[in-house]
């Protein structure tokens, strides 16, 4: 019988270290390792392809997402173009229409100009992926939820065309993390993490990471990690690892927190539009309860009848809550996203999809509840 989720976060891929019987897996600070002849290792090379705490904290997210082979990568963008290196030109992905600004600016800025082209589409109607499915389609990259509108796709279902069409399926993962999601458990091929988010937690580490459990396919991915050197060193590993002893506490935490800011801000007369799916009337409730367990700690709103100057306002009006990139740490966060981590979508490309200039997302930290639900109230009230 499998150990269950808390076990695993604190066990997986860790044990008691041989030489001194330290219960923390070390931090292996070297970059090369000692061979008795030429190829007479004992499993490590260089510290580029591999290094003990690594491989540590690669097998842990690889037990947390119920996979086999985990890679853990430099930042999640690190991640994200180790999984394009696999297509060529000529090659077509298919992908959301609500994505990262990140993971956008890095399809069309970037691998576009090597001939890889992109469909952007609704993934919460897994029709539009069919109706994009052609010969030279490659890839199927959804996020679920979405960032920052929070859509859900239903990933058996989209599962379900990639393999009848013999195309990979990856899902970035990060806005659930593993203890709300698994993703390959739901039929996908690839999970990607921003390690950086709720996986680390404490906002003091980028990574990103890739977990999969084809054999082959891991060798693929392997090859492009080595060769092209995006992976994080032993002292960003180590800290990791510590967050992840926490995870599910941390990510309960979250939700509990989510949901009674999701709740307090419904309704709430200096909103117009609330993005949380565990409210019954979001589009995609049904597909979060049935694959996730829980709604997590994402939350984004729109101001009622306010303007780009009025939106600053209320972002720069808080106390507890942080202004800043980034989520999924302990703090609550506030993000702009249509001039912070989606700046670089086009104008009417992000407003088509609702990331409009009075957006706000809010990640919810673990901090006490009524301090969150006094300091969203002062800074609405600004406006």
């Amino acid at each position: 019988m499998g150990y269950k989720f808390g076990t695993k976060a604190i066990h997986a891929g860790q044990r008691p270290d041989p030489t001194t019987g330290a219960v923390m897996t070390p931090i292996y600070q070297t970059s090369t390792y000692w061979q008795a002849a030429p190829g007479d290792h004992q499993g490590y090379e260089y510290s580029r392809g591999t290094n003990p705490t690594r491989k540590a904290l690669e097998d842990c997210i690889a037990a947390l997402e119920n996979g086999i082979y985990g890679l853990a990568f430099s930042s999640g963008m690190a991640a994200t173009e180790t999984v394009l290196k696999l297509l060529k030109p000529g090659d077509e992905v298919i992908t959301g229409d609500d994505l990262y600004g990140g993971s956008y600016r890095i399809f069309t800025k970037v691998f576009e100009n090597y001939g890889i082209k992109f469909h952007f589409v609704d993934t919460a109607e897994p029709e539009r992926i069919t109706e994009k499915m052609n010969k030279n389609t490659r890839l199927i990259w959804i996020e679920t939820p979405t960032n920052p509108t929070l859509k859900l796709a239903d990933i058996e279902a989209i599962s379900g065309i990639a393999k009848t069409a013999g195309v990979l399926f990856a899902v970035d993962n990060t806005f659930a993390s593993p203890y709300l999601q698994n993703p390959l458990d739901l039929g996908a091929d690839i999970v990607m993490h921003s390690v950086t988010k709720y996986i680390g937690g404490h906002s003091d580490v980028v990574m990103g990471a890739l977990v999969v459990n084809d054999r082959e396919l891991y060798d693929k991915l392997f090859f492009y990690y080595n060769a092209c050197g995006g992976t994080p060193g032993p002292q960003d590993s180590f800290l990791v690892l510590r967050g992840i002893k926490t995870l599910h506490l941390r990510m309960k935490a979250h939700c509990e927190n989510g949901r009674k800011v999701a709740e307090f801000l419904k309704g709430h007369p200096k909103v117009a539009k609330i993005y949380w799916p565990g409210f019954e009337d979001h589009p995609g409730h049904a597909v979060a309860r049935k694959q996730m367990r829980d709604f997590g700690g994402m939350v984004s709103i729109v101001l009622r009848d306010a303007g780009l100057e009025e939106t600053f306002k209320v972002a720069s009006s808080f106390k507890v809550f942080t202004l800043a990139e980034s989520l999924g740490g302990v703090e609550s966060l506030i993000n702009h996203p249509a001039t912070m981590t989606h700046g670089s979508i086009p104008k009417e490309v992000r407003e088509r999809v609702g990331v409009v200039d009075n957006l706000i997302r809010i990640s919810v930290g673990v901090e006490d509840i009524d301090d969150l639900l006094a300091d969203l109230e002062q800074a609405l009230a600004v406006i």
